[in-house]
């Protein structure tokens, strides 16, 4: 009888465990990441607005948590349908070999109340290089529709784009600045089941 409880008492801990990992499907439709860069004197910002993926949270222990992100690069949206082509050329992405970039987390360090370096490799075309993502839990709470759960979170780095092969034709790498700033903006859905 003691062997049952102890096993009881150890699948009831290794439950009680589980139950405070959570999976958060990243929303498309409310999220972007945007990013700016210099051009000649003046900085412009545009986005990409197509991503996916996931953040695995643990409440308890956030320094735990991970996250995988797919950015599809042939949504860029910069405002203007020829300069969006052309980001999305040999030039500069290759989206018809590379249609994607991905980031996946290694480590997430707390440095604040809601606030964490989370370490992971990002990949564009094929250079993956470790950035740091300077990321804020927003928050969790209820959605609009009964019975769902968001988070949300905003995240910035800064990469240059010659380390990534995006460094562009000759004529215009002096035009064009090389460190990108990037903001990143999730929100995340729990995933149900």
């Amino acid at each position: 009888m003691k062997h049952l409880l102890a096993l009881l008492a150890v699948l009831s801990i290794a439950a009680s465990t589980q139950a405070a990992v959570e999976v958060y499907k990243i929303d498309a439709t409310h999220s972007a990441i945007n990013y700016s860069l210099r051009h000649i004197l003046s900085k412009y910002t545009s986005s990409f607005t197509k991503l996916s993926g996931e953040i695995t949270v643990d409440r308890d222990n956030l320094e735990k948590s991970s996250v995988t992100a797919t950015i599809d690069v042939t949504a860029v949206s910069t405002g203007n349908t020829d300069r969006d082509n052309h980001i999305k050329s040999a030039d500069f992405f290759d989206a018809a070999k590379f249609p994607a970039a991905t980031f996946k987390s290694k480590s997430w360090k707390k440095t604040g109340e809601n606030t964490f370096d989370i370490t992971g490799d990002l990949t564009i075309k094929d250079v993956t290089k470790e950035v740091v993502l300077k990321t804020t839990l927003l928050g969790f709470g209820p959605g609009m529709r009964p019975g769902t759960l968001l988070s949300g979170w905003e995240a910035t780095t800064t990469i240059k784009k010659s380390e990534f092969g995006l460094a562009g034709p000759v004529m215009l790498q002096k035009a064009l600045g090389d460190d990108v700033a990037l903001t990143i903006n999730i929100e995340a859905g729990a995933k149900q089941g």
